[in-house]
């Protein structure tokens, strides 16, 4: 099982390594890797394209500004293509989001919250998770290990 990474701007690092972070803690391999929709269409269509055959199931794009980079990616290739929007414009990322999700019709990018990588990182483990049963374990352990966090907390609050 392996995710491709990709962010339109090295920039955008900052959000994606949180992504990163998180399929690290499922045991799910990545690559990470700079690919611009505007500035390097080809290597967006080659690893678009390659996808597949390099044993990449799920894309997570990060883009900011348009955020052009996972429609562009997604219409090269049929493996699920997640997009994460980055706030990096005078628009708060609004821009961003609104180019990631507006997608034409047969062309579907999934798409985050602004700056929601570590969101990115569960929606690909749980795409991952329909293959692979064992991740599906991890998943309801990491959700019974949430709750159990807030009721903790929930619990310390009440001895106040």
């Amino acid at each position: 099982m392996k995710v491709g990474i990709v962010m339109g701007s090295k920039s955008d690092y900052s959000v994606v390594e949180k992504a990163e972070g998180m399929l690290e803690k499922f045991g799910v391999e990545y690559v990470t890797r700079v690919i611009s929709a505007h500035r390097t269409p080809l290597a967006a269509q080659k690893f678009a394209s390659e996808a597949e055959e390099n044993g990449i199931e799920v894309i997570i794009s990060a883009a900011g500004k348009a955020a052009h980079l996972g429609g562009v990616l997604a219409s090269y290739t049929t493996v699920p293509v997640i997009g994460l929007p980055i706030k990096s414009s005078t628009l708060d990322g609004l821009d961003s989001l609104l180019s990631t999700v507006q997608m034409p019709k047969g062309i579907p990018v999934a798409t985050v919250a602004i700056n929601g990588a570590e969101n990115a990182g569960i929606l690909a483990v749980q795409m991952l998770s329909i293959k692979y049963p064992e991740l599906r374990e991890k998943m309801k352990t990491y959700r019974h290990e949430m709750a159990d966090s807030v009721a903790a907390d929930d619990a310390a609050m009440q001895t106040k």
